[in-house]
């Protein structure tokens, strides 16, 4: 049922006016106390002419993003940098705040663009917040001009919506970051069943080019050292740092890790790139104790609750106690898949040996189909159900579409089930992804793992990589394979695991999960909590920023999880 209502148009307003007042109530964190701190007050005298850094904020209305780049103010300038933090004030024609699940009338917002309502808790409450604390602010709209918007939307009006790339703004191209915003409104891999869909990526790349028109200004005149962004993808946000990059400013970007107290920074990109690319050397040649390997190995297992994770995909998800449950005859081989959520997919993993997860999805069932020695169970991943935003496209109606009549051998695992996802792997001969981080799990645990898109596992030595749809069915076709991993390949599977999840997995303690919508808390009683030497991953995380330094720790963590 409350997934049902988060899908459902017609409750939008209702959720609109809670979260109006949730953004207007205390947070009752340890942020909002420094403003009658003594010492923050002398830390925000004290960085006055220190090195400039820009925190690209924008969407104030993500309570959690909020909270976190308020945190990264403070403590920066706690170590003597001026920060300015910049805010969409109602400024754009779309954004990354708009969803489908919070608009009441599609139709309406193509037309006309954002409701006042959502505007209204994005842009207010935050601006306030930090303005409490004496942090520098810059607003969007205060850095475009009339010109900026007439040709901004002369552009939108007439791009070729057939060649994204070539849509851009004073050479910065916008046109698949606006893309990117359109998919994640619909919540879909593809606009072409979307009625509004041309309208609502047009009014994504009018935004675009006015999210390039303001980090140009606002790059100009602050000068900064470095710009630091939540996501780096969407709008506005990929479009400042795409302007950062093009005047030559540094980039830093983060995200929430999945480790519960932790956030992945990367250097110059999404963390959904630069994982892709780091050397081998960054984590394959370093010491691996025997207590990283406990310590590695009791988290992957912990991860079948989320018992140590921000998130639980299920709270208590049933053990697969007997194959026959799943229909399967237990004397034949499991191959399990699993998929991404499919506007994730197609935003976050570039495609490689197909052209999307969709066509993956359906090449392996046809080959399964011709192999009924063995079972294809798909599983199809929880977050299409509970995710944020709810996906509009389902693997199961995608499946159905094209296979009205599945093949006896192959089952379909819907993302409401309690079934674990981990003991559906260990019960299998190998497991098909196309970009999930379930690989490198899986992976550490000594699992053959095919990779059919552009995940990070890939290209790490120990997982079965695949170049192209005939490429794809040679692998398939030396199933089952019949062993796991051979020592060597256990090796770097839990290496790379470690440096994933406890390396680049930064954590700062003293962020706890909050309930609701906020998400996350910052449990500090002053400014002097955020000095540095005490606490290590917000050290790694503030001279990262500052110095450029590698965005990795290899201290160990203040608690197991």
């Amino acid at each position: 049922m409350k997934s049902w209502l988060r899908r459902w148009p017609a409750a939008a307003r209702l959720r609109l006016l809670r979260l109006n007042g949730i953004a207007r109530a205390d947070a009752g964190d340890g942020l909002s106390a420094l403003a009658h701190d003594p010492a923050w007050r002398a830390a925000l005298e004290a960085a006055k002419g220190g090195a400039r850094v820009m925190i690209a904020t924008n969407t104030g209305g993500h309570f959690a993003i909020e909270t976190i780049d308020r945190l990264l103010g403070v403590a920066l300038t706690v170590r003597g940098a001026a920060v300015t933090h910049v805010l969409c004030d109602a400024a754009l024609p779309a954004c990354q705040m708009c969803e489908f699940n919070l608009t009441a009338d599609v139709a309406g917002f193509a037309e006309k663009g954002p409701d006042r309502l959502l505007c209204g808790y994005c842009y207010e409450p935050a601006q306030k917040r930090l303005d409490a604390l004496g942090l520098a602010t810059r607003q969007l709209t205060s850095a475009q001009s009339d010109e900026d918007r007439r040709q901004a939307k002369a552009l939108a009006d007439t791009a070729n919506l057939d060649d994204l790339r070539s849509i851009l703004w004073n050479d910065v191209s916008i046109g698949e970051h606006a893309m990117a915003g359109a998919l994640r409104f619909f919540a879909r891999s593809d606009l072409s069943s979307e009625k509004h869909g041309a309208a609502i990526l047009r009014r994504f790349i009018e935004a675009a080019a006015l999210s390039a028109a303001s980090y140009e200004r606002l790059i100009d005149e602050v000068r900064p050292k470095v710009l630091v962004a939540h996501h780096g993808i969407y709008t506005p946000q990929g479009l400042a740092v795409a302007v950062a990059r093009a005047r030559n400013v540094r980039v830093v970007t983060w995200n929430p890790a999945y480790r519960r107290h932790c956030f992945i920074f990367s250097h110059d990109d999404s963390y959904h790139y630069t994982l892709m690319e780091e050397s081998a050397e960054s984590w394959r040649d370093g010491p691996f104790t025997d207590a990283d390997r406990e310590r590695t190995l009791n988290y992957l297992y912990s991860r079948r609750t989320g018992a140590g994770d921000w998130i639980k995909f299920h709270a208590d998800p049933r053990k697969v106690d007997d194959v026959r449950d799943l229909g399967l005859d237990p004397q034949k081989p499991i191959i399990a898949a699993y998929t991404n959520v499919f506007w994730d997919a197609q935003l976050h993993f570039p495609n490689n040996a197909f052209a999307s997860q969709k066509e993956w999805l359906e090449r392996t069932i046809v080959w399964f189909e011709k192999r009924p020695d063995l079972q294809l169970v798909i599983r199809i991943h929880p977050a299409e159900a509970t995710g944020a935003p709810p996906s509009r496209q389902r693997a199961a109606e995608i499946i159905a579409a094209r296979f009205p009549n599945l093949a006896a051998n192959v089952r379909v695992v819907a993302p409401e089930s309690s079934l674990s996802s981990y003991a559906l792997a260990e019960r299998a001969d190998a497991v098909l992804i196309f970009g999930t981080k379930l690989g490198v799990e899986l992976s550490a645990l000594s699992i053959p793992v095919i990779v059919a898109g552009e995940a990070w596992v890939r290209g790490k030595g120990f997982t079965h990589d695949v170049s192209s749809p005939a490429d794809y069915e040679a692998k398939l076709a030396q199933l089952p394979f019949g062993h796991r991993l051979d020592p060597d390949q256990e090796d770097l599977a839990r290496r790379y695991a470690h440096h994933f999840f406890f390396r680049r997995m930064l954590e700062i303690p003293f962020v706890e999960p909050a309930s609701g919508p906020r998400r996350f808390r910052v449990a500090i009683d002053g400014a002097a909590a955020l000095a540095r030497g005490k606490s290590a991953g917000l050290d790694v995380i503030c001279e990262g920023i500052l110095e450029n330094t590698p965005f990795v720790c290899d201290t160990p963590v203040t608690r197991d999880r």
